[in-house]
């Protein structure tokens, strides 16, 4: 099976990462990924088309929000928590503390 580009954290792009944060489908896919873990490309529960699920994870993929492997035929993502820490210190953690509500309480 092909190997997906994926940058490597000292070519991510703030202004990638913020686009690829910039949509509501690919926020939830990140904040689920921060709460769940390592998920297949096609999570349970998202009512988005397959087709315009894999543009969503493509983008996060580019951008260096996620990264993908294969096992077999599947196609697991994982956040890139570590990579975005050290590129864009804060920014993730800022990210998912108003997606979770952490600044309302």
């Amino acid at each position: 099976m092909r190997t997906l580009p994926q940058p490597h954290p000292e070519d991510f792009d703030l202004a990638a990462v913020l686009h690829a944060l910039g949509d509501p489908v690919r926020l939830e896919l990140v904040r689920r990924l921060a709460e769940e873990g390592e998920t297949t490309c096609s999570p349970e529960g998202l009512t988005v088309p397959r087709s315009t699920l894999s543009n969503h994870w493509r983008i996060l993929r580019e951008a260096g929000v996620v990264a993908v492997r294969t096992s077999g035929k599947t196609r697991l993502v994982t956040l890139r928590r570590n990579d975005l820490d050290t590129r864009l210190p804060g920014l993730l953690a800022a990210v998912l503390e108003e997606l979770t509500g952490g600044l309302d309480g």
